[in-house]
C-alpha cells in the first residue's frame, strides 16, 4: 500500500481559512447569543462565550489538524516556522488565510444575527493590565501546544488547547484573545466579543512576545522538541515541498 500523500498547500490554506472562519463565528456568535439571553448578566454571557469557544476549538483542531496543523493563529504559525515545523515561505500564506478566514467568520456571525456586515467595536480594552494579560494568555497557549505535543497525539493537543483557552477566559483580565487574527477580526464587531481598533496594536505586540517567549522557553526545556514538533503542530508540512505540491 502506497504512503498517503500529504495535503497540498492549497488544501492546507483552505483548511486554515475555513477553520479560522468557524472559530470566529463561534466566538462572535456565542457572544451575541449569550448577551441576548443572559438577562443583563455579563458573567453569564461570558460563561456561554467561554464554553462555546473551548468546545469549538477542540472540535476544529481535531477536524482540520490532520490537514493543516490547525493553527488558526498567526502567533502559532510563526512559532511553528521558527521551530522548523513550517517553512518560512509558507508561513505568510498561512497568516493570510487565517486573516481572511477570521473576517469571513465575523461576517457569518453578523449575518446569522441580522447585524451589519462589519461595525467597528467600541469595546475598550486598554491599559497595561489588559496588554500584560495578552502576553500571559499567549505565553500559556503556546506553552501548552509545545508541551502537549510531546505526547505525540493530535487529540492531546486539541483537548489541551481547548481546556486552556476555556480557563484563560477567566483568569486573564483581557479574556484571552491570544491570537492576532482573532484580535483584528473582533475589532470589526461592535458586539460582546469586540475590541476597540485602537487597542489592537498593543494586544498583537503582547501576543507575539508571549508566543516568542514560550517558544524560547520550550527550546531550552525540551531540546529534542523540534524533531517531533513538525509532526504535531504542522502535520509534516515540510515534506510537502520535498514531494511536490498536488492539485
Amino acid at each position: 500500500m502506497s504512503e498517503e500523500r500529504p495535503p497540498s498547500l492549497g488544501r492546507r490554506l483552505a483548511a486554515e481559512a475555513v477553520g479560522t472562519a468557524l472559530l470566529l463565528s463561534t466566538v462572535v456568535g456565542s457572544g451575541i447569543m449569550g448577551e441576548r439571553l443572559a438577562g443583563g448578566s455579563v458573567g453569564l454571557a461570558l460563561l456561554a462565550n467561554t464554553l462555546a469557544t473551548g468546545a469549538a476549538l477542540v472540535s476544529l483542531i481535531l477536524t482540520f489538524g490532520p490537514i493543516s496543523g490547525a493553527h488558526f493563529n498567526p502567533a502559532v504559525t510563526l512559532s511553528a516556522a521558527w521551530e522548523r515545523g513550517l517553512s518560512w515561505q509558507d508561513a505568510p500564506r498561512y497568516v493570510g488565510a487565517q486573516l481572511v478566514g477570521a473576517m469571513v467568520g465575523v461576517l457569518v456571525a453578523h449575518a446569522m444575527f441580522e447585524l451589519s456586515p462589519f461595525s467597528f467595536s467600541q469595546h475598550a480594552r486598554a491599559g497595561s493590565a489588559q496588554v500584560f494579560s495578552e502576553y500571559v494568555a499567549t505565553f500559556g497557549l503556546v506553552s501548552v501546544i509545545w508541551g502537549s505535543s510531546r505526547l505525540r497525539s493530535s487529540a492531546a493537543v486539541a483537548v489541551s488547547v481547548g481546556c486552556y483557552i476555556t480557563a484563560a477566559y477567566w483568569f486573564t483580565a483581557s479574556t484571552s484573545f491570544a491570537n492576532p487574527a482573532v484580535t483584528i477580526a473582533r475589532s470589526l464587531s461592535d458586539t460582546f466579543a469586540g475590541i476597540r481598533p485602537s487597542d489592537v496594536p498593543g494586544f498583537i505586540l503582547a501576543q507575539l512576545l508571549g508566543a516568542a517567549s514560550a517558544t524560547l522557553l520550550f527550546r531550552w526545556l525540551v531540546p529534542t522538541r523540534p524533531a517531533f514538533a513538525p509532526r504535531i503542530v504542522a502535520h509534516r508540512v515540510e515534506s510537502v515541498a520535498k514531494r511536490g505540491e498536488g492539485a
